[in-house]
């Protein structure tokens, strides 16, 4: 069975990252133990929730059952994800976790699936995410748990690299924003990089082979003073190089930026998908198409159920979309009404007009008849004359 460090920007239990998942479950021996390290949120009230999700997740998505433990004795796949980092790492190091995730990625055993807040863990510092960007501690380091030092590398790792959600000031560097990360940056010992990894992206780390895969939605970003190298989703590239990137070296623009075109399509975000559903309602509502305005609605309900395990909960976006649900269905039975409406009067004009072409064609006078028919048509009304009498209906 051979040894991945994967690691995650976000999306760590979301339709996004399904096929990583299974890719990563396919190394595995039949019968192998899977362990969900549930210790970054473990202060949480909704913890067991979390894990119940997490655990459904994996079973019907990736077909790998999961069990919640505190250690990872024994373990053949390790996930751990959301969370705070700072609370995780004070845990890992009392318990001994921490020596024994340095311990199965220095020996290149088992799959080790670090996502969210433990992946943010995993270099020589950490960024204390919750206590500088929700409390408004001074920007400072904690001491991580090294996992990649065994690789060769001195780095730390930033997820939520590409992060937008502050809109009017800069969230990105997982909540740290431009400012705050350079100053940081300069506390580091001499020669260390960031690597930066974008939500919905993956770095899968083949520890035997000592290949790196960029998978995902993003990149990852190899930054040094005076110094960014991006490699998006789809680079496939030697753990030498990365070392290369990360100290400076000459090297670095030999790294290949492909795109794996057998790669399956990276799926969309619900973001992404909320933006489409009010763009496609407002189409649907300026027609008006009732149809394609209850399926918009109906495509969003599917979204959501694909999303119902997500434990990433920073980003809000399954609130969102179930605001967005609801907001949908108001306006999908105001637009209702108000086509109910228009119906009730088109049939206070047309039928006085239909009654008046039965009478004009009992009395012979077909010519008049057919100009009154052919004039209503062209206002948006067919007539169609049937055994049980006139009918009519909306053109098409």
């Amino acid at each position: 069975m051979p040894g991945l460090l994967v690691l995650m920007g976000s999306g760590e239990t979301s339709p996004t990252m399904v096929e990583i998942h299974r890719a990563a479950a396919r190394t595995l021996r039949a019968g192998a133990r899977a362990v969900l390290l549930d210790t970054p949120y473990a202060f949480q009230e909704n913890r067991a929730d979390i894990s119940a999700r997490a655990c459904r997740y994996f079973a019907r998505s990736v077909g790998l059952d999961v069990e919640v433990a505190s250690g990872i004795t024994g373990a053949d796949w390790v996930f751990s994800g959301p969370g705070s980092p700072t609370y995780a790492l004070d845990r890992w190091a009392d318990s001994g976790v921490a020596g024994d995730l340095r311990a199965r990625v220095r020996a290149r055993q088992g799959v080790t699936v670090l996502a969210s807040a433990a992946a943010c863990t995993a270099g020589l510092a950490t960024v204390p995410v919750y206590e500088i960007y929700k409390v408004g501690a001074e920007p400072h380091w904690r001491e991580g748990i090294g996992l990649l030092e065994p690789l060769g590398l001195q780095a730390v790792l930033i997820p939520h690299f590409d992060n937008a959600e502050g809109g009017t000031h800069d969230t990105r560097y997982c909540y740290l924003g431009e400012r705050r990360l350079s100053r940081m940056e300069r506390e580091l010992p001499a020669g260390t990089a960031v690597l930066g990894l974008d939500e919905h992206t993956a770095v899968v780390i083949d520890l035997d082979g000592e290949t790196v895969q960029v998978a995902g939605r993003g990149g990852l970003t190899v930054r040094r003073p005076g110094s960014v190298v991006v490699l998006p989703a789809g680079t496939r590239t030697g753990l030498a190089e990365i070392r290369r990137l990360a100290e400076g070296g000459a090297g670095a623009v030999s790294v290949p930026s492909p795109v794996d075109e057998e790669a399956t399509p990276a799926e969309i975000t619900l973001e992404e998908t909320i933006r489409s559903c009010e763009e496609r309602f407002k189409a649907a509502a300026a027609e008006p198409d009732m149809v394609a305005a209850a399926q918009t609605v109906l495509d969003l309900e599917a979204e959501l159920v694909k999303w119902a395990a997500d434990t990433e909960e920073d980003a809000g976006g399954v609130d969102q979309a179930r605001e967005l649900m609801r907001l949908l269905i108001g306006r999908l039975g105001e637009l209702a009404s108000r086509t109910d409406q228009r119906a009730a009067g088109l049939r206070s004009l047309v039928e006085p007009l239909v009654s008046l072409r039965a009478e004009l064609r009992e009395a012979g006078r077909y010519d008049v008849a057919d100009a009154l028919r052919a004039a209503m048509h062209a206002g948006g009304v067919f007539v169609e004359d049937t055994p049980e009498g006139p009918r009519w209906t909306p053109a098409p």
